[in-house]
């Protein structure tokens, strides 16, 4: 017996693939990787070289065309063996080598196509906003093929980035769920921290998504789930993501290493009194369930931890970001000799390394609330609509 799986939304890479001709004259460049697909599957760049683009070059992110690559990683790629085009790898790239990756390309537009998850330290669309910057530098157009935010685009999350802690996790005052959809960031993007970075906005132009609406889900969609990198396996992993991912910043396993990465934290001094104090918080459409489990790989790699998984009942009002403050608070409370934050460059805190929780977090607010023992739930803004961040003029979907 077969369920069919009925597509609601036209993505704006399916539409580019109809019709061609919406991403404008001139030689293409297609950011992409092993997402950019249409609704049946079928990769994007062979199929628009058949539809009769001028595709000539394609760029990879973070992860690499074919989404091998682990966290900080990319692929030695070269050449794409379904197209023979050459792969340029944006990642690790300064502004100057971007510059020159456009420039000996060839390309005179870039079209952008790759699944977001809809959190502001997910590194796609700091690719966007790089290329984006380089592309106004160097007078190429910018075409975003948009696609669905999966986590849906009704609610944000969480403070505005302080520039002053900006990097690759956030570049611009953007929430931590932002609740937009590519098309929508580059938008707000191109007339603020573009304009500010490049001296003048790029020749953008968006290809929406047709039918999505911002009260849908990834699910609500139709369109097949693709694991956008390798620990992001499915949408119940995109749902607490925004949230869990500030686990990063300490020295608890977020899950990588499991089947489960970002719905399973855990760390060898975590106790019985865990999972009954986060219980006790009564957090709104999620339950915590105690668990053991073993990571293959990552923090804490062959060692028996102790932890939770997260069970998410109510996406309608489960709010990640709230859920993993809470839950650090009560880390520090329960484990105060054994919870640390991390610091990626192996410096020791109080050493003057940087704390990656600060570069999640957009500040350093949230750590030094959880240490002093304050309600940290304060510094985060009850869930809001993106447009009072975002601004109307942004947003492209009711």
């Amino acid at each position: 017996m077969t369920t069919e799986h009925r597509v609601t939304v036209t993505t704006g890479i399916a539409r580019l693939h109809a019709s061609p001709g919406l991403a404008g004259p001139g030689r293409l460049g297609l950011v992409t990787n092993h997402t950019g697909v249409l609704p049946d599957l079928r990769p994007a760049a062979p199929a628009l070289l058949e539809a009769g683009a001028r595709l000539v070059a394609l760029f990879g992110p973070e992860h690499g065309l074919h989404g091998t690559g682990q966290a900080g990683e990319s692929e030695a790629v070269r050449t794409d063996p379904a197209t023979g085009l050459p792969v340029h790898d944006t990642y690790g790239c300064d502004a100057e080598r971007l510059d020159k990756l456009l420039i000996d390309s060839g390309v005179d537009a870039l079209v952008y196509d790759l699944q977001d998850i809809g959190a502001r330290f997910y590194t796609y669309v700091w690719t966007m906003f790089d290329l984006m910057v380089s592309a106004a530098r160097t007078g190429v157009r910018f075409v975003v093929a948009d696609r669905p935010n999966p986590l849906g685009g009704l609610v944000s999350e969480g403070p505005l980035l302080d520039p002053a802690y900006a990097g690759f996790v956030g570049r611009a005052p953007v929430p931590v769920r932002h609740g937009l959809t590519c098309g929508e960031l580059a938008r707000y993007l191109n007339t603020s921290a573009v304009l500010d970075a490049a001296g003048s906005a790029a020749d953008l132009t968006v290809i929406e998504a047709v039918g999505w609406r911002r009260a849908m889900d990834a699910e609500a969609t139709g369109l097949p789930w693709v694991a956008p990198s390798p620990n992001m396996p499915t949408t119940a992993t995109a749902t607490v993501y925004p949230g869990t991912c500030l686990f990063e910043g300490t020295n608890l396993s977020e899950g990588r290493g499991t089947t489960q990465p970002f719905e399973t934290v855990g760390a060898p001094y975590i106790d019985a009194r865990f999972a009954p104090a986060l219980a006790e918080l009564a957090l709104p459409g999620v339950h915590f369930r105690d668990l053991r489990f073993v990571p293959t790989f990552h923090k804490h790699a062959g060692r028996p931890l102790r932890g939770v998984q997260l069970h998410v009942t109510d996406r309608e009002t489960f709010a990640p970001v709230r859920t993993a403050v809470a839950m650090l608070a009560t880390l520090r409370g329960l484990y105060p000799d054994d919870f640390a934050w991390h610091t990626p460059d192996g410096g020791a805190e109080g050493t003057g390394h940087r704390h990656f929780i600060d570069l999640l977090w957009g500040s350093d607010r949230l750590r030094r609330a959880v240490d002093a023992g304050d309600d940290p739930l304060k510094l985060c803004d009850p869930p809001a609509p993106p447009a009072r961040w975002a601004g109307g003029d942004a947003l492209l979907y009711a």
